[in-house]
């Protein structure tokens, strides 16, 4: 994986860990290193631990001398000095940071290192999931080669937990900041986003392992980690410096909501709850001294509802305090009712926030779970806290829907995932045939929780497939005539499609076409005499919305047509179609015998 040039011995990734008395989680955090299949180096900068830390690092230097570097500072009470000084110990063509209580996928740097190598990358994000603390997720949606800071949403994510170019680091002395308790790190990042060329994203692999220590001693556990007027202070020092390498305009903008959003705004939700009458005045002036230096029309449109109305109320604490009850409270929800009415599900139920009153409006939101920008919103007709919503199955499109209740309350829309807690007269209602499209609302395994497959993607489709006659034809061909339903009723002739052989040891397939008839018939003309030899199991394939659904055929001894024979080219050929005992589904035994092998056969 080296540059070309760099000789065999350079060093892909240089893997900086500071570590400060955590002995506890180093032998999960440098093996998941040391198994990188990578030319790596490994820098932990002991940060003054005095929980044995120290001496741990020195035996993993000991015996890993080729790859291990230990580098001893007295305590700093920050992270970012022992990460400065990893930098300058790194000789790798990237730099990864990794935190020395969390751990990497076995295949995190490969997987990156790769990414970055294909294209020219200058920072790789790898996907972060979090044990028992939040990751963020809006940037892992999907994998992507190359992206920028404006047309992505890899700036929501300023941890360091990342692949950089070292040569990157180095040419804009981009460095962490120091004697900061949190934030060193978000300034570090957004330094190296406004230099980065090529930015990359790894989402299909669980790479970098986000860890909460069960005794809270970590940094961003500790009392004052998340102090919002020290926040709202740190956080200046990253909004000066990104604005001072990205001019005025839509991308400055565009940067600046996400500063906005999950720095500042952040700051008058549940955290201002639990503050106090004078400290919510101090957090509400520290918000509106950042709002009159970089809050811009240009933001203002690409926020929510909710954040503009905050900055309408930032001198109106009564009414901030009523903003963060209304967005903190939890969504109470209970569905009633789930049944068909035609084409239409009809979803009835209970929704409300909890301490919160109000009449607010209520909808039913249906999102694409693999698509999360496609959205139907359907308006619940409300009575009280009880509603009814008519979901129109036909204008869904093919995928899994996950339903949800939105509650408003002054202008404020609360969403919670609907179908866990639920009557228990409730049950799934049967499949619908929509159409040429199949829909069948299910509760999802895991929590409960109501969805649609439209299409027969993640839920078994019903339907059953009979064969009425079958005869032979000219060409050994086997003509067959049969009768389909799906979900107790007739499918569109453009779904039906073809018959499919599937040869029962080696899974080879062979697929001949099927031609729909009125009421629900098919008729096909099988080239069963021409199959390779081996026993073939049949199966109808239709199109029902989402990816082939296949169907046994069923059938009888008195419908099947009686075997065949037939010399061709010196070879005795026999086909003998059969139903299966049990169940009684069409399948074909096809033989090809040569007149040596018969010969051989008689003279055992």
């Amino acid at each position: 994986m080296s540059e070309t040039g760099n000789g065999d011995d350079a060093v892909d990734v240089s893997v900086v860990i500071p570590a400060h008395n955590c002995r506890a989680y180093l032998d999960r955090c440098l093996t998941s290193v040391l198994v990188q299949r990578v030319k790596k180096e490994i820098v932990v900068v002991d940060d003054g631990s005095t929980d044995g830390s120290a001496e741990l690092l020195d035996l993993y230097a000991a015996y890993h001398r080729a790859s291990v570097k230990v580098v001893h500072i007295d305590g700093s009470g920050g992270a970012g000095r022992p990460r400065n000084i990893g930098i300058e110990h790194a000789s790798g063509r990237y730099v990864f940071f990794c935190d020395a209580d969390d751990y990497l996928g076995p295949e995190a740097l490969e997987r990156m290192v790769a990414m970055a190598d294909r294209n020219g990358s200058d920072i790789v994000l790898g996907k972060i999931v979090g044990h028992g603390r939040r990751a963020p997720v809006s940037m892992f949606q999907q994998s992507a080669d190359r992206v920028t800071i404006g047309d992505s949403n890899v700036y929501n994510s300023l941890c360091c937990f990342k692949l950089f170019r070292r040569e990157l680091l180095e040419r804009h002395r981009i460095r962490f900041g120091e004697g900061m308790l949190v934030g060193e790190d978000i300034l570090f990042t957004v330094h190296a986003f406004c230099h980065a060329g090529a930015v990359s994203v790894v989402a299909d692999y669980d790479c970098y392992h986000l860890v909460s220590r069960p005794d809270g001693t970590s940094i961003m556990q500790q009392n004052g980690s998340r102090d919002p007027l020290a926040w709202l202070a740190m956080i200046r020092a990253p909004i000066r410096l990104m604005a001072a390498h990205v001019e005025p305009g839509p991308l400055r903008d565009h940067l600046l909501r996400r500063h906005f959003r999950l720095d500042v705004f952040a700051q008058l939700g549940q955290v201002f709850l639990e503050s106090d009458d004078v400290r919510r005045k101090d957090i509400a002036r520290e918000v509106a001294a950042l709002c009159d230096e970089w809050y811009t029309p240009g933001v203002h449109e690409l926020l929510n509802n909710v954040d503009r109305q905050r900055v309408a109320a930032l001198d109106d604490i009564d009414r901030l305090v009523r903003l963060a009850r209304i967005e903190n409270a939890a969504v109470r929800r209970r569905l009633t009712g789930l049944c068909w009415d035609g084409d239409t599900l009809v979803v009835t139920g209970s929704a409300g926030l909890d301490g919160i009153g109000g009449d607010g409006a209520l909808a039913v939101v249906l999102r694409a779970r693999h698509d999360p920008a496609a959205e139907v919103v359907v308006p619940a007709e409300r009575k009280d806290s009880e509603f009814t919503a008519r979901v129109e199955a036909a204008a869904l499109g093919s995928g899994i829907w996950d339903l949800r209740v939105a509650v408003e309350v002054e202008g404020v829309v609360r969403l919670g995932r609907l179908g866990a807690e639920r009557d228990s007269g409730v049950n799934r209602p049967p499949p619908r045939l929509i159409g040429a499209a199949v829909a069948l609302p299910y509760f999802t395994r895991d929590n409960g929780n109501l969805s649609i497959d439209v299409g027969g993607h993640v839920v078994g489709v019903p339907g059953s497939v009979r064969l009425i006659r079958t005869r032979w034809a000219l060409g050994h061909r086997l003509i067959v005539d049969g009768e389909v339903r799906v979900a107790g009723a007739v499918p569109a002739a453009s779904a039906v499609k073809r018959i499919v052989w599937r040869e029962r040891r080696s899974g080879r397939e062979r697929a001949e076409r099927a031609v729909a008839l009125p009421g629900g018939g098919f008729v096909a003309r099988l080239g069963v005499g021409w199959l390779p030899p081996g026993t073939w199991d049949a199966y109808l394939e239709l199109d029902l919305g989402g990816p082939p659904a296949r169907f046994r055929i069923e059938t009888d001894a008195e419908t099947v047509a009686a075997p065949r024979r037939w010399w061709g080219a010196a070879v005795l050929r026999s086909v003998r179609p059969y139903a299966t005992s049990g169940k009684g589904r069409l399948s074909t035994v096809v033989r090809r015998l040569t007149a040596r092998m018969i010969i051989r056969r008689i003279m055992r």
